[in-house]
């Protein structure tokens, strides 16, 4: 997002000095250059009365698509605070109010507002885009709205991310809920791997396929462990090993690449 948004800036930063219709009736074109390059921005190669607005309008979606990404990650902090989840939630100070009305609730306020600032970013960006098509190409329709929507949208961009890294600072996980809220599944979850364990062993897709949902199934049923039924299924029985069953069911496989992902994490740079 940091890439878009600088990229999208420098397509906005770009200036014109070539007469009130773009064709440089009354100046040298070599004006237009000399001043923009000593402001540090671009020129409009070709303009009319005014730079084009699909610049202003990508730079206005970069920071709509920004903001969405603030919110996918609140929603996904409100999901997990619901009382049914509770594997995350933001932190709650001693005499903070969830509610006047009901003094148990803690509610995921900063996720929420971020979710209705992003609404904002995106409706902003919408403004943007219609400001694209102008009466043959000069009318300033466009800036009565850009006048508006530009700096709401800087500034309220500025704010979410600001709040969203105190969010994140102080985030409380529940690993023990977690590990709790997987079990609920009966170890269903690890259905995909011994699928591909099964096909490992030589087994055609179709049957491994086959024996794993039996087992799964009646695991849904009957709420019985999926890990012991699939342990004690012949056709599993007949290739693997208890200790190779019992392997693909750890959890920790699912972890495999995460020193992996948090080496990628670490490259990235946010110091510009």
């Amino acid at each position: 997002d940091l890439d878009r948004l600088r990229h999208a800036t420098d397509e906005a930063a770009v200036g014109k000095i070539s007469g009130a219709v773009g064709a440089y009736n009354h100046i040298d074109p070599r004006v237009e250059e000399l001043v923009c390059d000593e402001l540090g921005i671009g020129f409009e190669p070709i303009s009319s009365q005014v730079v084009q607005r699909d610049r202003i309008a990508w730079f206005l979606n970069a920071i709509a698509v920004t903001g969405a990404g603030v919110e996918k990650m609140a929603v996904e902090v409100r999901h997990l605070q619901r009382t049914e989840v509770r594997e995350a939630e933001e932190a709650f100070g001693k005499g903070q109010k969830g509610s006047s009305a009901m003094p148990h609730k803690r509610n995921p306020i900063l996720s929420e507002r971020m979710a209705g600032c992003a609404r904002v970013l995106r409706a902003n960006a919408m403004v943007g885009l219609e400001n694209i098509a102008l009466w043959h190409e000069r009318d300033i329709s466009h800036s009565s709205a850009e006048r508006i929507v530009l700096p709401d949208s800087c500034i309220l961009l500025d704010y979410m991310l600001q709040k969203w890294t105190r969010l994140i600072d102080g985030l409380v996980v529940d690993t023990e809920r977690m590990r709790a809220n997987l079990d609920l599944s009966h170890r269903l979850v690890f259905s995909e791997a011994m699928l591909l364990a099964l096909i490992d062993t030589g087994m055609l897709r179709e049957e491994a396929y086959r024996v794993v949902q039996e087992s799964a199934m009646t695991a849904w049923q009957e709420g019985r462990d999926f890990g012991e039924l699939i342990a004690a299924n012949p056709g599993v029985r007949a290739v693997m090993t208890p200790a190779e069953v019992a392997a693909v069911l750890d959890p920790c496989r699912h972890a495999a690449g995460r020193d992996v992902i948090f080496a990628r994490l670490e490259a990235l740079s946010f110091d510009d």
